[in-house]
């Protein structure tokens, strides 16, 4: 029997509890016995001395019991340790914290995987009637601030400089390690740029974008067109850029996790809103051996930070869409149910489907749009808005994927990110012109939900329907 044979049958026959370590850490940790293993350690809740002193507790028994090559930042969050550990050690851990029978004693409530995360892949203005709100209310987003946690915002992008849009003083890197600065505002992969884009900012003079189209030999080419100007929904809102995924698009949910600790300390934990909603355009994908559908610490924070007052806006995923196998032995193409993404399937985040951009009642729900039910039951997606071939602010690797000869400033994309932020710009309209709202998202999600237009699709695949900004701010 080889050295890792031995070692897992070892590992079968301890008594570790599945309640504190998730199960597809224990698969993780059989299948890279002596690697180091990103987790999230969520500690006691119970502990006789309190969350604060069960923290503590724990950081110094990891710094005294496990070789641990990474500094442990105290501050990083106050309910949670963030740490790679090899597989021995998290036992290690375990095993002490189980010696002691009395559950007020322990200090580990559950140990997850970190689990990585990754970005969701006009005319869509006027589809959820931003036009003639702007026109009818002066309804621009103005005076408030909104938070794109995503690869970053590039703020040097025109789009972002009449309104000085990306001037506020709390964008902030967490990809990087805490002792370092980083930059919020490279954004080397674009996905978090073009979202930004479609939240805020403008230009009134002639832009260049790149779009796809298939061509008369049914070949995929790009070309350049031009528009007269372009405009975000809510131009005048005020942007915070919280880079939580690296270059590559990619990351970890302990970032998204720190960003959104971030923000409760930025808003005073509630009492003090300076940052009024978030856009979640990333995510992972559900799986039910994890953990009960919206339960997950993402989840469980974004739920958090809504009862402290955010608008918390989150694209539902581009898993929507695959091939079933029938009987008669073939693939077929199908929606795909229970497909949220994570932290989608926050009961209290506003959780957005894809349409088309100006057909919507024509073309209903994007195919490649995630769709409900939740793995529990519940009602998701909560709304839809546009997210096929959005023209936004073009940077980094987006603009290389378009293979022209002309310089261009925009581009198309597709994707509930997309999507996602046409509902970020429209509560941010809403709440510029309807300011008592300021601070009860619930309430907001609420009215929203029930002023949506009704594409006459399945519930759980439109959720309550296609956002409408002018029929919500009738109705208060």
């Amino acid at each position: 029997m080889d050295a890792e044979s031995n070692y897992n049958a070892g590992f079968d026959r301890d008594k570790l509890s599945k309640s504190v370590i998730a199960i597809p850490l224990l698969e993780i940790m059989r299948k890279k016995p002596f690697e180091p293993i990103p987790v999230i350690i969520d500690v006691n809740h119970d502990y006789l001395g309190g969350r604060t002193e069960a923290r503590r507790s724990l950081l110094n028994r990891i710094k005294a019991y496990v070789d641990v090559n990474v500094a442990l930042k105290e501050e990083e969050h106050p309910q949670y340790v963030f740490v790679s550990l090899r597989a021995e050690e998290i036992r290690e851990l375990v095993r002490l914290d189980q010696e002691i029978s009395e559950k007020k004693y322990h200090l580990i409530y559950k140990i997850w995987p970190d689990f990585p995360v990754e970005v969701l892949l006009t005319d869509s203005v006027k589809t959820v009637k931003a036009d003639a709100a702007k026109i009818s209310f002066a309804a621009t987003g103005d005076d408030i601030i909104w938070a794109v946690l995503d690869t970053g915002i590039d703020n040097t992008h025109q789009h972002f400089q009449d309104f000085k849009n990306l001037d506020t003083p709390y964008s902030k890197d967490f990809t990087v390690p805490d002792d370092q600065l980083g930059n919020p505002y490279l954004d080397d992969h674009g996905h978090g740029t073009h979202v930004a884009g479609i939240i805020a900012g403008k230009q009134d003079v002639e832009i260049l974008a790149a779009q796809k189209r298939i061509n008369q030999n049914d070949q995929l080419v790009s070309e350049i067109k031009k528009y007269k100007s372009i405009s975000g929904i809510a131009p005048q809102c005020k942007l915070v850029s919280l880079k939580v995924l690296k270059s590559d698009g990619k990351g970890v949910a302990s970032n998204t996790i720190k960003a959104i600790q971030y923000i409760q300390k930025t808003n005073d934990y509630g009492r003090d809103l300076k940052i009024h909603g978030i856009n979640i355009s990333i995510g992972h994908r559900f799986d039910p051996e994890w953990f009960a559908c919206g339960q997950s610490p993402l989840c469980i924070e974004v739920n958090r930070l809504v009862k402290s007052g955010v608008v918390v806006v989150v694209a539902a995923g581009n898993t929507g869409y695959g091939f079933l196998k029938t009987d008669a032995d073939e693939n077929t193409p199908a929606g795909i149910s229970l497909s949220i993404n994570d932290p989608g399937n926050a009961d209290l985040a506003i959780t957005v489907g894809s349409t088309h951009r100006d057909m919507p009642h024509i073309y209903g729900v994007s195919y490649f749009s995630s769709k409900g039910p939740t793995g529990d039951g519940r009602l998701k997606p909560d709304l839809i808005a546009p997210g096929e071939k959005i023209i936004s602010c073009a940077t980094g690797d987006i603009k290389i994927r378009f293979k022209v000869d002309q310089p261009f400033e925009y581009c198309e994309e597709s994707g509930t990110s997309m999507a996602a932020p046409h509902v970020s710009g429209v509560i941010a309209a809403f709440l510029s012109i309807r300011k008592e709202f300021k601070g009860q998202p619930e309430k907001i999600k609420e009215i929203f939900n029930s002023t949506a237009t009704d594409l006459k699709r399945d519930k759980y695949f439109q959720g309550n329907g296609l956002i409408d900004l002018m029929r919500a701010i009738q109705s208060v």
